[in-house]
């Protein structure tokens, strides 16, 4: 990976895409008949993030692999309801729309067309390249995704910021760690740790039992981290109430694994990729064939402008 200098722009690619798809009409086709709901409007969604952010550097994160098989083998459940077919070798299949599923290569192609930077790397999700990403930048970075998981990225003294989308991308809750504290009383750094003592049911994590999100803010808030929450378990003047203490006690085995599969990794061995925001397309010809294929239009149209400009 080249030096990073300047805004970086990360986004949670299909975390967006799966919201173009719902947010944007299915009536939205190509000449052929085929759905570019999602194309479309994730088009939409990088034209208006750039022209209301300016960033100098994108880069449209990937999952290479959305179920790496080193967290399964950690935590069995994770992500397992969300398995559409499994294979013995290679990433499982995700449950995704019958029409959703086409448009990802048309994504794909229009991106590497118009430039900008598309990276994915074989065993680890999307959240992984960001959170390396993240850690190797040498300046502010806006990372734009629909997935709280990565809360836990969130860097006040890096200059490092969520933008949840609320309601298209034209609504963002930026989310620094001013909006943490006051929303889950934690940093960044605590986040994945209330996290994987909460649960998470839409990635299969079990979370403690009896420990919800406000019981686990208020334990970080007493003893720092899970591993200070874990040296209380142990020590009989702590103030745990018993069942709390039984319940983390119990919850072993889970606490031990869990803050490896709920963290984003920051070492991914990430390709060597121009991540500038591109002025002009990398390949205008197979831009054009794309654009007339698919009926991409104004969406195309209005993104070209706001690069030139």
């Amino acid at each position: 990976m080249r030096d990073v200098t300047g805004q970086l722009m990360l986004l949670d690619t299909a975390s967006l895409y799966f919201r173009a798809y719902f947010g944007v009409p299915d009536s939205v086709k190509a000449p052929d008949g085929t759905s570019v709901n999602a194309v479309r409007g994730l088009l939409e969604f990088i034209d208006r993030l750039v022209r209301d952010h300016h960033p100098d550097h994108l880069v449209a994160c990937m999952d290479a692999d959305w179920r790496p098989q080193w967290r399964v083998d950690l935590i069995p459940s994770y992500k397992a309801h969300r398995v559409a077919e499994e294979h013995e070798v290679g990433p499982d299949e995700e449950e995704v729309p019958d029409t959703l599923s086409p448009q990802v290569p048309i994504i794909e192609a229009v991106l590497d067309a118009l430039g900008i930077a598309r990276v994915g790397v074989a065993g680890y999700e999307a959240d992984d390249v960001i959170g390396t990403f993240t850690a190797r930048a040498k300046g502010p970075v806006d990372i734009v995704t629909g997935d709280r998981d990565l809360y836990q990225l969130v860097d006040d003294g890096r200059g490092v910021r969520v933008l949840y989308p609320l309601k298209g991308v034209g609504t963002l809750q930026l989310t620094d760690e001013a909006w943490l504290r006051e929303k889950y009383g934690v940093d960044g750094r605590g986040y994945a740790d209330l996290a994987l003592l909460r649960g998470d049911p839409s990635d299969g994590l079990p979370g403690v039992p009896g420990i919800g999100e406000k019981t686990a803010a208020k334990l970080l808030a007493e003893f720092g981290d899970l591993a200070g929450i874990m040296a209380a378990v142990e020590d009989p003047r702590a103030k745990l109430t018993p069942s709390q203490r039984k319940r983390l006690d119990e919850s072993r085995p889970y606490l031990a694994v869990a803050p490896k599969v709920v963290r984003v990794a920051d070492d991914v061995p990430l390709p060597d990729v121009d991540t500038t925001l591109p002025r002009v397309p990398r390949d205008s010809v197979t831009l054009d064939a794309l654009a007339a294929r698919w009926g991409l239009g104004g969406s195309l149209r209005r993104l070209l402008a706001t690069l030139v400009a």
